[in-house]
């Protein structure tokens, strides 16, 4: 048997176009992740976001303009009377579309690093007052355990390429 054919399939498709890999280059750091958990708890100036994560002004302004350029926030002038135009950070469709990750992060950091006296932030549903969690679920609306889920190539996948050829 040749060593190709022994090959997991993983081995042989390339990670340059990663999924996994784009998205972190946005939300790759701690302070990305800060000023979306912010956006979403309902900051959205400049100065309140500042205040509450303690990040520094340089770092925060770099991230919000990030976040603005990937598509995530955009920004709606506000005025305060006798007060020059300042700006509001709301969440675009594709911010929005982050908060079951950041309820997972939530939920995992509460599973696997669980503070003593409980969790700080308790996602509930306003309709009901329950806690929120995320789960896994198909099309089909079966809830699958990690080993009943399969990662298989899609459409923009890449052979992984070993002096010019495939593997």
């Amino acid at each position: 048997m040749s060593e190709q054919e022994t090959m997991p399939e993983a081995l042989r498709w390339s990670t340059a176009n990663c999924t996994i890999s784009r998205t972190m280059e946005i939300l790759g750091d701690k302070w990305t992740f800060h000023v979306l958990r912010e956006v979403f708890v309902g900051l959205r100036r400049f100065e309140d976001i500042r205040t509450r994560t303690e990040i520094p002004r340089q770092v925060l302004t770099d991230r919000l303009a990030r976040l603005i350029e990937r598509g995530l926030l955009r920004r709606v002038p506000y005025r305060l009377p006798g007060q020059r135009e300042r700006y509001e950070y709301r969440l675009t469709q594709a911010g929005l579309d982050l908060y079951p990750v950041l309820v997972a992060l939530v939920q995992w950091g509460d599973e696997h690093l669980p503070l003593d006296d409980g969790p700080p932030l308790v996602v509930h549903h306003r309709g009901c007052d329950e806690q929120v969690t995320v789960k896994l679920q198909c099309a089909a609306g079966h809830e699958p355990t990690p080993r009943e889920v399969a990662f298989r190539t899609g459409p923009s996948a890449q052979p992984r390429l070993v002096n010019g050829e495939p593997v």
